[in-house]
């Protein structure tokens, strides 16, 4: 009973053996029987089966024609990187360099051998570490997969946040939204990472988070705020970042809701930081969002056009702005204004 369960564990695994010898071929498949074993004379033929079905380990001779063995892992390495490889050499002198070995990725090799005790340990072996191989990638999946539901329930809590702080003010409807799709215009200008603009995507729709914390009666003042209640909006990224502060998840969006009102020469609020100690993705929506205030409709005034934009952004350079950073919205603002009035129209 015993030996029938081991036999079922081996044939689960698929093997593949190449050899341009047939009778090799043959002896592998009878003395490797109880593993699923595909054999194959021809290299190239043996590239293509790789690349086309599933195998966990291969067994490879190394002096073949019409070329040797390290030639077909090198083109193997070029689409699958976690095929077990164990290289077959008819005498130890004839194996590949070290070298070779370390820099393609070959787990092992073994003499050809009229006996096959040797051969049998080290595809056990190899098996083995495929089996933990497979585990491993079983969890990361999985933890993956968790991540993604755990970033997702987050993300809609704080979306109904955003939305609050955004029905509490009509005139800010569709603020943040917009300053995302403007900061993103700068960070594509600067060929930022993928993970840094979802970053910066996420960051920008989150800066004014904090602003729930602040109490309506200031919010929607439609008249000039006296000093307390001006201490009271400058308190708002320090509340958002402690929104976010307990979930890990958002720890990179954290310093751009909590520096977006730094200032290049470190006038701003809340830690007076300036130039480069300021995030590069803080510098970015701190633009953005200055832009959007400016040419949206408040309740205090009404929008103010493109050009009054420019200049402002324009006079800031190098003391509420990055002057680069600014330099690159400005040309997009005049080269492409139409991705502007775009976002907009849309939010």
């Amino acid at each position: 009973m015993r030996l029938n369960q081991e036999n079922q564990e081996k044939s689960k695994y698929k093997i593949i053996a190449v050899d341009d010898e047939i009778g090799i071929i043959d002896s592998l498949k009878v003395y490797l029987s109880n593993y699923s074993i595909t054999g194959v004379t021809d290299p190239q033929e043996a590239i293509e089966r790789v690349k086309n079905e599933h195998f966990d380990l291969m067994l490879l001779d190394y002096i073949m024609t019409p070329f040797h063995g390290d030639q077909v892992v090198e083109e193997i390495r070029k689409f699958n990187k976690d095929l077990y490889i164990l290289l077959l050499t008819g005498h130890k002198d004839l194996a590949p360099p070290l070298e070779t070995i370390k820099k393609l990725d070959i787990q092992g090799y073994c003499e050809k051998s009229d006996k096959f005790d040797q051969l049998l340990l080290l595809i056990e072996s190899g098996l083995k570490s495929v089996e933990q191989l497979n585990i491993i990638k079983q969890i990361n999946s999985e933890l993956s997969y968790s991540r993604d539901l755990l970033e997702k329930s987050y993300l809609e809590s704080i979306e109904v946040l955003r939305r609050t702080v955004e029905a509490k003010d009509v005139y800010t409807k569709g603020h943040s939204d917009r300053v995302s799709e403007y900061a993103l215009l700068i960070g594509d200008k600067l060929n930022l990472s993928e993970e840094e603009l979802k970053t910066l995507k996420i960051g920008a729709l989150f800066h004014d988070i904090g602003k729930i914390g602040v109490p309506d009666s200031i919010l929607l003042k439609d008249d000039t705020l006296t000093d307390d209640e001006y201490s009271e909006i400058k308190n708002h990224p320090a509340i958002g970042a402690h929104i976010l502060c307990n979930a890990t998840i958002f720890s990179s969006i954290i310093p751009i809701v909590k520096y977006h009102h730094e200032r290049f020469d470190g006038k701003g609020y809340p830690e007076n930081i300036a130039g480069g100690q300021i995030p590069l993705l803080s510098r970015i929506v701190s633009i953005a969002d200055t832009f959007d205030a400016i040419t949206s409709r408040r309740a205090y005034r009404n929008a103010l056009d493109f050009e009054y934009a420019k200049n402002e952004i324009s006079n800031c350079k190098g003391s509420q702005f990055d002057p680069k950073l600014a330099d690159i919205f400005l040309d997009v603002l005049t080269n492409e204004r139409d991705k502007i009035i775009e976002i907009q129209n849309k939010f």
